[in-house]
């Protein structure tokens, strides 16, 4: 059992990602009862509708999950207090530096793992108490930052003490096992749960993935300053024409996305809605339930690695 299984009491080192709008307590369930730590994605919800997504999980499953606190939504404040109250055992962080939150988590029990895209992050998290952490890097879906995962992990590895979870292009034992030979401890899976049975949204969206090549993800955003990697369809084109030159509106980016989403996860809009995905899309091949995905990687590399 590694440090990252005994540290957490899970059975596989495989965490599921706060995918906003997406990690309920469906999917959450599904993947601490499979062995992995399931991860309920808050995003832009607010503390009651947090609260109840707590509830509704531990109806599912007595094993551990985690709470991912987005620290820029105008909820986080609140959120950080409820995990204490509802007595959550991990946190996970994106989108900022939880050190404000750290003493009181830690006084709780409460297990706190940020998500860090870079070395200097990463150091600074070790520093204010921080118990492991998800290095994500840039072929993962959604928010990203620039560094690769595959260039940024074994340069985390050698800059901190704490266990280490690989995130972003990780869609099977191959690269779970890759993360592990470059100093990670486990790793976080969020496209390829996208086409998993217990996965909540549209079923357009999970065909999407699973027809998804190596080519098939863009970057929106990058001038500017909020990439986030989406699977090409007509919004994204729009946006990409729009953002070319980048003299265009602030108020006709959000025009065009607000909602984007939603559309996607709930309406199963594939034209104008955002279908976040990584680059392991095209790794994707199958809808299948979470724990055959979860035995596929850890079963399958302790295989490889004669364990």
């Amino acid at each position: 059992m590694n440090t990252l299984q005994e540290l957490l009491q899970i059975d596989y080192p495989i965490f599921q990602g706060g995918m906003a709008n997406i990690a309920t307590h469906k999917l959450a369930a599904a993947v601490s009862n499979a062995g992995g730590l399931g991860t309920i994605g808050s995003g832009g919800w607010d503390v009651e509708k947090v609260r109840e997504e707590v509830r509704l999980t531990k109806e599912l499953t007595d094993k551990p999950f985690a709470v991912n606190i987005m620290l820029m939504s105008p909820h986080a404040e609140d959120i950080s207090n409820m995990v204490i109250e509802e007595k959550v055992q991990v946190v996970t962080t994106g989108a900022g530096n939880p050190g404000i939150y750290m003493e009181k988590w830690k006084n709780a029990g409460i297990k706190v793992i940020p998500v860090v895209p870079s070395v200097a992050l990463a150091k600074r998290m070790e520093r204010s108490g921080a118990d492991a952490l998800i290095v994500e890097g840039t072929e993962a879906g959604g928010h990203i930052g620039e560094i690769t995962t595959f260039t940024l992990v074994p340069q985390v590895r050698d800059a901190v003490s704490l266990p280490i979870v690989a995130a972003g292009g990780i869609a099977d034992s191959r690269g779970f096992d890759a993360a592990l030979c470059l100093g990670a401890d486990g790793v976080q899976l969020g496209t390829v749960l996208l086409a998993s049975t217990e996965c909540p949204i549209h079923e357009n969206y999970k065909k999407s993935v699973v027809k998804a090549k190596d080519t098939s993800t863009v970057v929106t955003g990058r001038n500017t300053g909020a990439p986030v990697r989406v699977i090409k369809n007509k919004m994204a084109k729009k946006y990409l024409e729009m953002t070319k030159y980048g003299d265009v509106k602030l108020e006709e980016i959000e025009e065009l996305t607000l909602g984007s989403l939603r559309k996607a996860v709930f309406e199963g809009d594939m034209d104008f809605g955002s279908i976040m995905a990584g680059q392991s899309a095209g790794l994707v091949k199958e809808i299948r339930p979470v724990k055959e995905i979860l035995d596929s990687i850890y079963l399958q590399s302790k295989e490889y690695r004669g364990l």
